[in-house]
């Protein structure tokens, strides 16, 4: 077992896998996003080095550092939080938005320190794979400290109210498998996120809450967009790196089906070469990425995606219907309020 201080804060000389495991194991939030600041910071001067491919693998927590303060419970008993339009609304939208951006930090951060570590894909990311989920941890840490500030300011402070473990339970689903954390965490969450963000807005400049509509609105909405985004571009990277270098095994030819599934014309496959990961023969099945993501979203979340669906959003995410409309429930009737989905909740 390798050793070293992870209660440290990030410093000149680490590698980010040594960042991300400072990062995830704070147990206190806000020390937790300044050291999320502090690790950007040194990033982008070149400070933190890139870790030999397979180096520190398995190091990554099956929980985060979290505070006790914070009282976790299970989604369903969580009350309502209202639509914004009282005090004790606001405070518990906020409550929920702070909860949620905390929680997103140790998903950025995990992503590089459990599937970056790993051998089966480390060789196959390059540097703006960490340079892309050391920003996104920046925004969700950045993000975090500007809400708290709109909570204190209505009055309260993180862990006045419960909350739930439904987005890193959710991402511990996923934890074998960088396709399927990017489908379900960062592709499918994300873009719920942004379809319930203009409701969320709504509700806070009905209640007069216009500084904390405005934080919305003008700063994290497009962060968001753009954290979609990644998901989605990265889905497509591994994608392209498993169809170029196909499945290793040396069967008879495809054809495709409605699906987008590849069919062998040969009877019995022959066997695969044992060196070639099992997510690189898994996307060879199919003949396009999106009935890649199709057939991940189908084995790792639970349930249908729930319309309406922020078309414009997702479209600027790069994250298009023929991605997400074959996987959607029957539409919502009109006017109805936008549930959150599955333990996405506001995400």
């Amino acid at each position: 077992m390798e050793d070293f201080d992870l209660q440290s804060a990030p410093a000149a000389g680490d590698d980010c896998i040594i960042i991300s495991l400072k990062c995830i194991s704070q147990s206190d939030p806000l020390l937790k996003a300044s050291y999320t600041k502090l690790a950007y910071g040194l990033w982008k001067a070149g400070d933190i080095i890139l870790p030999s491919p397979g180096k520190h693998h398995g190091l990554a927590p099956e929980r985060p550092g979290r505070n006790n303060k914070v009282k976790l419970v299970s989604p369903a008993e969580l009350p309502r939080r209202g639509k914004g339009g009282t005090l004790a609304s606001r405070q518990a939208l906020l409550h929920s938005l702070c909860h949620i951006e905390c929680c997103a930090i140790d998903l950025a951060w995990d992503i590089i320190a459990r599937f970056g570590a790993d051998p089966d894909y480390a060789a196959n990311l390059p540097r703006d794979f960490y340079s892309d989920w050391i920003q996104v941890a920046e925004d969700e840490a950045r993000h975090f400290s500007l809400l708290l500030l709109r909570l204190q300011a209505a009055g309260l402070d993180y862990g006045s109210l419960a909350a739930h473990d439904g987005l890193w339970e959710s991402a511990m689903e996923t934890a074998g498998s960088l396709a399927a954390r990017l489908s379900v965490e960062h592709a499918v969450h994300e873009a719920r996120g942004l379809d319930i963000l203009p409701q969320t807005i709504a509700r806070f400049r009905a209640g007069g809450d216009n500084e904390s509509a405005d934080l919305l609105e003008n700063v994290i909405y497009n962060e968001e967009i753009s954290h979609c985004g990644a998901g989605v571009r990265w889905l497509k990277h591994l994608y392209g790196v498993a169809t170029q270098q196909g499945s290793g095994s040396s069967g008879g030819g495809q054809q495709q089906d409605n699906s987008g599934h590849k069919n062998s014309t040969a009877d019995v496959p022959k066997e695969r070469s044992s060196n070639v990961p099992d997510w690189i023969v898994d996307a060879n099945q199919y003949s396009t990425v999106e009935g890649w993501f199709h057939s991940l979203v189908r084995k790792h979340f639970h349930g249908f995606l729930k319309p309406p669906f922020n078309d414009e959003a997702r479209k600027k995410a790069g994250f298009l219907p023929d991605w997400y409309l074959p996987l959607a429930a029957a539409p919502a009737p009109a006017g109805a309020a936008i549930e959150p989905v599955s333990v996405a909740a506001n995400r």
